[in-house]
């Protein structure tokens, strides 16, 4: 039997929507032939959402550590041992709490190696802050833990639409100071590695948004298009990568001009996420590029609103679970073809010296 990509799943927030999704993924039998899923979670919490939607048991094969892990099974990990209140479609700091010790084993379980990608159920940003966690998000967090030089990059991703953000969770008040030449100049840069990495995408054509209505209107509602955006998109085009803007959101949009690029970078959260979810809400996916490890999660909240009513879709997160399996193998093909590349061989035509790495017996044959 081969070995399968190992997923760690985190259940997320315990009052939300998270254990619906779960259920309702891993009803289909035939995920378990894809790839070997490993929930960080509970095993209370997981009977009590199952007898409150009244869906037929799953039979879940309860491990200790993920090196017990089976394949073929839907492995639950059970790290958070004691019982916790759940309040469906309430704010409450114990799922706060339980929320984070399943995101925390398993992130040390990724650093670790114990599991090969991580996919993460919704959380309540609010709730989940702790001593150890004062981030805004996932993202954040993530790039805390796995970053060192690498700089995470939140992108929202589909089959028809990639979204990457410059500032990510941040006050509207607070994302011109944010912006900086260097700043959109980085996220280009890693947005462009990403898509020929991750995407396997060999010449991406990355769109770049303004930030002011009508991309400032050469200056007459904002300045920051001619201040910092179009140089930052001269210095990368300069670079060698294939970009073009400020393009005013509104209307880049409304004409469908993203069907003409393989990504889309925009300034600010909302600027990006609205159109995103307009256009992908069920299938989208939040991807944190940039690190050495792969991290996705549907493109929703906790939908606090619905939960324990079985009305939430389980397609995005499914799509979240396709996606990162595919930029794990992506990441593998790619570095694989890199490894040991063929050595180049060429002539400097027109000159004397042969600039090959041969030997001398070679070197007389030419």
């Amino acid at each position: 039997m081969s070995e399968q990509i190992r997923v760690g799943i985190t259940h997320g927030d315990i009052n939300g929507v998270g254990y619906e999704i779960l259920l309702k993924t891993f009803a289909d039998e035939r995920m378990q032939e894809l790839f070997t899923p490993i929930i960080y979670g509970s095993s209370k919490s997981a009977s009590y959402h199952r007898k409150v939607l009244d869906y037929s048991p799953i039979s879940f094969h309860f491990i200790n550590h993920a090196e017990e892990c089976s394949q073929r099974k839907i492995n639950l990990l059970n790290c958070v041992k004691e019982e916790v209140r759940i309040e469906l479609g309430s704010a409450t700091p114990e799922a706060g709490e339980s929320a984070f010790i399943a995101l925390d084993a398993a992130v040390r379980d990724l650093q670790a190696k114990k599991i090969d990608v991580l996919v993460t159920l919704p959380i309540n940003k609010e709730t989940i802050q702790n001593e150890q966690f004062r981030f805004p998000g996932h993202t954040e967090f993530l790039q805390d833990r796995f970053g060192g030089s690498d700089k995470a990059l939140m992108i929202m991703a589909s089959e028809s639409l990639r979204i990457a953000l410059a500032t990510t969770h941040v006050p509207i008040s607070e994302v011109p100071g944010k912006l900086s030449k260097e700043l959109i100049v980085e996220k280009l840069t890693t947005l462009d590695f990403s898509l020929k990495r991750d995407f396997r995408i060999e010449l991406p054509r990355i769109a770049v948004l303004g930030l002011n209505p009508h991309a400032g209107e050469n200056g007459l509602l904002g300045d920051e298009e001619l201040q910092i955006i179009a140089p930052a998109v001269k210095a990368a085009q300069e670079a060698g990568i294939l970009c073009a803007g400020p393009f005013a959101a509104d209307g880049f949009f409304g004409t469908g001009r993203y069907r003409e690029f393989d990504a889309v970078l925009a300034m600010y959260h909302d600027q990006g996420l609205v159109p995103f979810k307009t256009i992908a809400m069920d299938s989208g996916v939040n991807f944190t590029a940039g690190l050495s490890v792969v991290r996705t999660s549907p493109d929703h909240g906790t939908a606090y609103d619905i939960a324990g009513q079985n009305r939430a879709s389980e397609e995005s997160f499914r799509q979240a679970i396709y996606m990162a399996i595919d930029i794990y193998n992506n990441r593998r093909a790619y570095d694989e073809a890199r490894e040991n590349p063929l050595q180049k061989m060429f002539f400097d035509r027109g000159k004397d010296d042969v600039r090959l790495d041969l030997t001398q017996e070679e070197e007389d044959k030419v």
